[in-house]
């Protein structure tokens, strides 16, 4: 049985004085590209992430790990002086983990900043009860379609108390909404540069997955849990300058989706596992093995949104990668 954390029950303990210190959440990606976090209590008044210490820690696989933090947010379960501090992983030797993707990123960012790249990602999630091993709502039998449905919708505080957390740590989110499965929602993250978008996103998940620890439920990024419904995709919004200018940043658009259709493969690879379940060509997704783009169209793999064709300038949206695997076996998805 499901045991819900219980605020108002722990309320009181939250209001003391936590003294001189100031309690960090060191927050880092695993092995198994889930998120796991653990606490500290630094002695000072004040903390930027220059001044927070680096840690030791277990790795997944037994092996050490030095966490090193790169992003520091306010801790919205640790009102007012709480802070997250996102870290990234290196071997006791210096050099970084081989899981710790962000050292890369961060390179990638910094060889290609003159053409000021911005990023915003919509991460699609569905809420999860652990007691029925279902999508939250399939107790009853579903309506036909959700996507900003009201009046109907069963989790919706999750979506708020998620939004406003986001917003009190300090992410960049700019809006969240319904999905069109029953259970499924979706919140937004920037737009803002590669590293930033990356950093915001895995803290908006960690706040996500704590948040439904406070009602007993859990979160899956699973693109595919349901056989006859919508997946989970992580849809990438991206531009550069040149793209956003009034000259010819339609033609600089077109220009990157042909470069793109050449390494639709190498993209796919490192676009999320169980991707083949999900990009079949329906439910709103364009086929895994075939590139392809449109004007307004969903069920491509690169979508020009119709007021970004009109302008003639603006960005792109590859609907093809996911988020991670987490939060629900394998042997309960994509089987009701």
């Amino acid at each position: 049985m499901a045991i819900p954390s219980n605020p108002s029950l722990s309320a009181k303990y939250m209001q003391l004085d936590s003294g001189t210190g100031i309690q960090v959440e060191y927050l880092w990606i695993d092995s198994d590209n889930d998120i796991r976090s653990r606490a500290r209590t630094l002695m000072a008044t004040e903390i930027s992430v220059d001044t927070i210490p680096e840690w030791h820690c277990k790795g997944s696989g037994g092996d050490d790990l030095l966490l090193h933090p790169v992003a520091l947010f306010d801790d919205p379960f640790r009102p007012p002086y709480g802070k997250l501090v996102l870290c990234d992983t290196y071997l006791p030797d210096g050099t970084p983990h081989p899981t710790n993707h962000r050292y890369h990123c961060q390179r990638t960012m910094s060889a290609y900043a003159t053409h000021r790249p911005l990023f915003g990602i919509e991460q699609e999630y569905m809420v999860i009860d652990p007691e029925l091993e279902k999508p939250l709502g399939w107790h009853r039998f579903p309506d036909p379609q959700h996507y900003c449905g009201v009046g109907t919708i069963i989790g919706r505080d999750i979506i708020e108390a998620h939004y406003r957390a986001c917003l009190y740590a300090g992410i960049q989110l700019a809006g969240a909404n319904v999905e069109v499965a029953p259970g499924q929602f979706e919140f937004q993250v920037g737009p803002c540069d590669g590293l930033a978008v990356s950093d915001q996103l895995w803290v908006a998940r960690f706040i996500l997955d704590r948040v439904a620890e406070d009602f007993a439920l859990a979160i899956t990024l699973h693109p595919k849990p349901m056989h006859e419904w919508n997946g989970a995709g992580a849809h990438t919004n991206y531009s550069t300058s040149a793209m956003r200018s009034s000259d010819n940043g339609l033609a600089a658009i077109e220009d990157a989706i042909e470069r793109m259709s050449l390494r639709h493969a190498e993209h796919i690879a490192v676009y999320g596992e169980d991707n083949d379940l999900r990009l079949t060509g329906r439910y709103e997704t364009g086929y895994i093995g075939a590139f392809s783009y449109g004007v307004g169209n969903r069920g491509a793999s690169i979508r020009i949104p119709h007021h970004v064709a009109k302008q003639g300038r603006g960005y792109m949206e590859d609907r093809r990668p996911v988020g991670r695997n987490q939060g629900v076996s394998e042997a309960t998805l994509g089987v009701f």
